[in-house]
């Protein structure tokens, strides 16, 4: 499929797609003569994988890192992988609990801001 259609499957933009080809992250697995890329439903998969991945605050590097270990664990990762990649499980529960403090703190919030209004007659 062509990158509009990639674009149109996932919600990203031509301009991310590209950004995220550049980058290493995303490529596509061939050209048509006219030099239009194409990409496949693995091709999908990775950028909604990437979709999911990029608002937890990872950067592009550590994205490819990511992507890199899970490709490597799919055809059988050695230990060193396995390691790194335990290692990025536990700092995603580490971010997931993080997100959940500030859900929390946020509630209390508006809870306090309800108590004003509902306080003013609002």
């Amino acid at each position: 499929m062509q990158i509009g259609e990639v674009a149109e499957r996932t919600g990203l933009s031509l301009r991310t797609i590209r950004f995220y080809e550049e980058a290493g992250l995303v490529l596509p697995v061939a050209r048509t003569d006219g030099g239009f890329r194409l990409y496949t439903d693995v091709s999908v998969e990775r950028l909604e994988l990437i979709k999911r991945v990029k608002p937890l605050g990872y950067s592009v590097e550590e994205i490819a890192e990511f992507l890199d270990l899970l490709d490597a664990a799919a055809v059988g990762a050695g230990r060193e992988e396995l390691d790194r990649l335990a290692t990025i499980h536990d700092d995603l529960k580490d971010r997931i609990s993080a997100l959940l403090a500030k859900v929390e703190r946020a509630k209390v919030l508006a809870d306090e801001v309800g108590e004003v209004l509902r306080s003013a007659g609002q």
